[in-house]
C-alpha cells in the first residue's frame, strides 16, 4: 500500500497535499483498492464552501456508492473536470492524476488535526 509522507490523511481514506492557503484533496491508494473500479466520479461544484468531515462529492465503482468527505473546511476553487471521462484515474494514480479537487482553505488549525503517513499507517493496519 503506498502512503507518501508529504501528505496528510484522514481516518475515512482521503488524503490532504497542503500548498500553501490551498489543500488538493483524494482518496489514498487504499480506498481505491477496497472500492473496485471506479467508474464515475461526481466532483463539487467549484465555489461550493464546505464543511470538514461533510459529504463533499460520491464515487462509484462497480462494486458501491461511496461517499467523499471533507478533510477540512474550504471552499472548492478547482476540480479535476478530466475524471469525467478518465474515472479510473482514482485506482491508476490517486495521488497524482487522480485528484478530486481543491479548497482554499478555510481554518489552519484542521490541518493538524488530521494524521500524518505514520498515523495512517497504522490506521489501516491496526
Amino acid at each position: 500500500m503506498n502512503v507518501p509522507e508529504d501528505l496528510r490523511y484522514t481516518s475515512d481514506h482521503e488524503w490532504a497535499r497542503i500548498e500553501g492557503t490551498r489543500v488538493r484533496i483524494g482518496i489514498t491508494d487504499y480506498a481505491q483498492d477496497a472500492l473496485g473500479d471506479v467508474v464515475f466520479v461526481q466532483v463539487p461544484a467549484v465555489g461550493a464552501v464546505v464543511t470538514a468531515g461533510a459529504t463533499i462529492t460520491e464515487v462509484e465503482s462497480t462494486k458501491s456508492v461511496s461517499d467523499i468527505y471533507a478533510p477540512v473546511s474550504g471552499t472548492v476553487v478547482e476540480t479535476n473536470e478530466d475524471l469525467a471521462d478518465a474515472p479510473q484515474r482514482l485506482n491508476e494514480d490517486p495521488y497524482g492524476e487522480g485528484w478530486i479537487c481543491v479548497l482554499e482553505l478555510a481554518d489552519e488549525a484542521e490541518v493538524s488535526a488530521m494524521l500524518d503517513a505514520a498515523g495512517y499507517r497504522a490506521l489501516v493496519d491496526g
